[in-house]
């Protein structure tokens, strides 16, 4: 029961009465959904087998055909009895296939591709088929034993046993594995088989566990990856690879200290060593790394070492990358400036607390090309014209370093390429020289108190600079005409003014526009749409810009983002949006755009925000005919504040994104763009959430809502919100909705924000509701609800506020007890509880009836593919299938 009420008795006594009627009618629409779905089953595997030969078959399964060879299942009856040789001539028939795949190479031995094909079964591998797998494998010109082989990305699942039949493949010398998930599988020792083994790549696999002693009878390794795993221990490995010139242990669990005792310092050929990101917080910087004297990249990076820089340090002469971020440092700095072969140089982060570092130190590396001193104090005095760096430089950085005048030293490092000074204390304008650095191409002068420029309005059109990215400023006045090579030109939150210069028009790859929170006016440039195989943002947010939004969108156009919120923009959407068909987020909030619901932008396929706000849209939100609104990938819809009006249908939220939400394929935490070299952009929304109004925050990828308050929408609240799983904030409030709040609410189950004040809603608050564990504001402010408030945790803890304005609600938070004469409960009727009850079982029960209908004839199919092929080819015909 999910009404609360106030007697056991009385929940029980309609339990009884509505018991039977409820199952009834439930099996019924149970049925209404089951057949529909069985012939839907049915006529896909039809659809699969005719059409779409190989996906029937991966299916159905290759080992339920005993008899049949899957190449010729489907084709006609006569030709389907030369496949019964299948089963007797099969080892030869794969080795004759799989000989095939590496066409052009030398044949592979019988055994040695049995244990390959045993190997990939010990597998789940439906990420690559043989084709994928094979192309890797390498045998001998002689002998045809496999000595190379190298798995695709992504192609096995599973735990990699100790006894696989991998390590009967004893003449191996090269083995890549990386890349698949062999997750909670321990590193078998029986690697040790394969003691011809020169280079093994066990990269990303997800391995667990200490790296096993057994390693040391690989004595002819050089080459040994095991970076981005979950392995744990300590350095102290394995002995005996004196051959090791290539060691990459980063990104693990490998813990204690680095003791001068350690298997490591024996390895006296390495030439790359990469120990980053484990958990060495204990450890200092021995010595030792001196007799290392062969290297040329060392990365100690993200360990939290401690200490000083051992003298020893600069018997490192072949050096040429160094990496340090992270350290705890204490001491001289100075024997870096030993390595005058160093070529990259990583001191960020260093938490280096003795003194701030003066740039003159790194004057003798005169190889040097990349220097990160992000985090650190740098010397006042080191930043003036005086400091003696590389002229060899092309990359600096120097974010968040103190620096409080520009660096003056810059004017001569003519082969500089790329240099970040944000988050800096520097003040007043940016020198004319600066743009005049003949490879200047990246420049980041982010959050710093930066005012304007030297110069002319055209001091930086003829710089080479293809990013430039002024955000977080002081900067004021017009903006200067770009650089003609720009790429990116990102100047959001500063105080520019005017128009948006028309020299924008003449760049020819513009792929990033961010002028947003600034005081620009006039019109957005139609010539925008001249970058339709370039443009991927266009953020104009919070400007004063004036009249309609332009066509911006073509055939062909790469448009992703499209931020024209708080601006003065009038008339209707363009129609042309249709052509961005790679639109993700387009947000016009708070303008005085009139039309209505732009329910031809469900043809976008990957449109997955959409923010109306705050503007004159009318009209219904539920397209004509009743029929389904849901868009494809839609996840954020904000319309409130406009003039919609009508209701909304039971199956409106049928099918919407957030009833199925998933993690982002990239795994990025926050919607935005890295698909722009060197430069991530971030969208940003003002969220209406939990009671607050936020600005300017990041939209989780995660993040899923539907925000409707401030119209004049009416009816009832469709049963069908239940089915949107995933949705995190649900804002209905201000409208005119009538009836009860939907049971459904309570499936909801990753609700935070539910905001339903200020409409017309009567009956009690659904008792569920005090099950949505995640749930931090509520409010049902300003209705006509009755009864007691459910006593869960979450609600119980919200404000007075949220209930008030509803005469017969009782119980915490309000101060109106149910028991008693002051305020005694009322009943839900039980007629109206009975309705909103059977609703919800309807929904559900048509659901299940479908899916159950659709999965039993997808079954039915595949007992008929597997057991009586015959009777399939009837059914689809002998003239339907294409070539597998």
């Amino acid at each position: 029961m999910l009404y609360a009420t106030n007697t056991t008795t009385n929940r029980r006594r309609r339990k009884r009465r509505r018991g039977g009627c409820a199952k009834l009618e439930s099996s019924g629409h149970r049925l209404i959904g089951y057949g529909p779905g069985l012939l839907f089953g049915l006529l896909l595997a039809h659809v699969i087998a005719s059409y779409r030969t190989k996906w029937f078959i991966k299916i159905v399964g290759p080992n339920k055909h005993k008899e049949v060879d899957p190449g010729t299942l489907f084709m006609s009856m006569d030709s389907r009895w030369d496949s019964f040789n299948y089963k007797s001539n099969k080892d030869s028939h794969i080795i004759s296939m799989i000989n095939a795949l590496v066409v052009g190479r030398p044949a592979c031995r019988p055994d040695q591709i049995r244990a390959l094909v045993e190997f990939k079964n010990e597998f789940e591998s439906r990420g690559c088929n043989n084709s994928d797998y094979f192309h890797g494998v390498m045998c001998d010109n002689t002998t045809g034993v496999v000595t190379k082989l190298k798995l695709p990305s992504g192609c096995l699942t599973g735990i990699l046993k100790p006894n696989s039949s991998l390590f009967d493949l004893h003449h191996l010398r090269r083995l890549d594995l990386s890349g698949n998930n062999f997750t909670s599988s321990a590193l078998p020792s029986g690697f040790s088989n394969l003691s011809r083994l020169e280079v093994l790549y066990l990269s990303s696999n997800g391995f667990i566990g200490q790296v096993p002693s057994s390693f040391s009878n690989l004595s002819q390794l050089s080459y040994l990856d095991l970076s981005n795993n979950e392995l744990t221990g300590s350095f102290d490995l394995v002995r005996n690879l004196s051959k090791l010139s290539f060691l990459d242990l980063s990104s693990n669990h490998f813990s204690g200290t680095l003791n001068p005792s350690s298997s490591l310092f024996e390895f006296h050929n390495l030439i790359y060593l990469n120990l980053a990101d484990n958990n060495l917080v204990s450890s200092s910087i021995p010595s030792e790394f001196g007799n290392l004297n062969r290297l040329e990249f060392l990365s100690l990076s993200n360990n939290g070492l401690h200490g000083q820089l051992p003298s020893s340090f600069g018997n490192l002469s072949r050096l040429k990358l160094l990496n340090l971020q992270h350290s705890e440092l204490t001491g001289t700095l100075e024997p870096i400036s030993k390595l005058i072969n160093l070529q990259q140089l990583d001191l960020s982060f260093l938490n280096y607390i003795n003194y701030p570092i003066d740039l003159n130190l790194f004057s003798s590396l005169r190889s040097l090309l990349l220097l990160d001193l992000s985090g650190n104090s740098v010397s006042a005095t080191s930043s003036s014209l005086n400091s003696d760096l590389p002229l060899s430089l092309e990359v600096l950085f120097f974010p968040s370093c103190g620096i409080s005048q520009f660096p003056s030293f810059l004017k001569g490092l003519h082969n500089l390429e790329r240099i970040d000074i944000s988050h800096n204390k520097i003040k007043g304008k940016v020198p004319e020289w600066f743009w005049n650095l003949p490879r200047l191409s990246i420049v980041s002068l982010v959050n710093n108190s930066f005012t304007g420029f030297e110069g002319s309005g055209d001091v930086l059109q003829n710089s080479p600079v293809k990013i430039l990215d002024l955000a977080l400023n002081h900067f004021k006045g017009p903006f200067p005409n770009p650089p003609h090579s720009l790429t990116v030109l990102s100047a959001w939150n500063n105080s520019f003014t005017g128009s948006i210069p028309l020299a924008i028009c003449n760049q020819t790859m513009l792929a990033l526009l961010d002028l947003s929170y600034n005081n620009f006016i006039g019109s957005i440039p139609p010539c925008l749409s001249n970058f339709q195989t370039s443009l991927i943002v266009v953020n104009l947010r919070k400007n004063n810009l004036e009249g309609s939004l332009p066509d911006m969108c073509y055939d062909g156009a790469l448009l992703r983002t499209l931020d024209v919120g708080f601006n003065q923009l009038s008339g209707k959407l363009p129609r042309s949006l249709l052509n961005c068909t790679s639109l993700k987020f387009l947000s016009v909030d708070n303008n005085k755009i009139k039309d209505t619901f732009p329910f031809w932008l469900k043809a976008l396929p990957y449109l997955q925000a959409l923010t109306l706000r705050s503007n004159r849209f009318y009209g219904p939100l539920s397209p004509s005919g009743q029929g389904l609104f849901a868009f494809p990938e839609l996840r954020i819809l904000e319309v409130s504040y406009n003039n919609f009006t009508g209701s909304l249908p039971p199956n409106y939220f049928v099918n919407w994104k957030a009833s199925s939400l998933q993690m982002n394929e990239d795994g990025d935490l926050y919607m935005g763009d890295n698909s722009i070299p060197d430069y991530n952009y971030e969208d940003t929304i003002d969220l209406q959430y939990k009671g607050l109004f936020m600005e300017q925050g990041k939209v989780l990828t995660s993040y899923a809502t539907i925000d409707f308050s401030g119209n004049r929408l009416e009816g009832q609240i469709p049963e069908s919100i239940g089915l949107l799983k995933t949705l995190i904030a649900l804002n209905l409030s201000n409208n005119a909705f009538t009836g009860h709040i939907p049971l459904s609410l309570s499936n909801v189950s990753e609700l935070e924000s539910l905001d339903l004040s200020g409409n017309q809603l009567s009956g009690t608050i659904p008792k569920g509701l005090e099950r949505l564990s995640y749930l931090a504001y509520i409010s049902v402010a300003r209705n006509q609800l009755k009864g007691e408030i459910p006593q869960g945790t979450q609600i119980t803890g919200q404000a007075k506020s949220s209930f008030e304005g509803n005469s017969g609600l009782c119980g915490l938070p309000l101060e109106q007890s149910c028991f008693g004469t002051n305020a005694p409960p009322i009943q839900q009727q039980p007629e109206q509880e009975k309705e909103e009850e059977e609703e919800v079982l309807n929904w559900k029960a048509v659901v299940i009836g479908y899916v159950t209908g659709m999965l039993l004839g997808l079954s039915i199919a595949q007992v008929i593919a597997s057991y009586k092929p015959e009777w399939l080819v009837k059914i689809t015909g002998p003239y339907k299938c294409r070539t597998p």
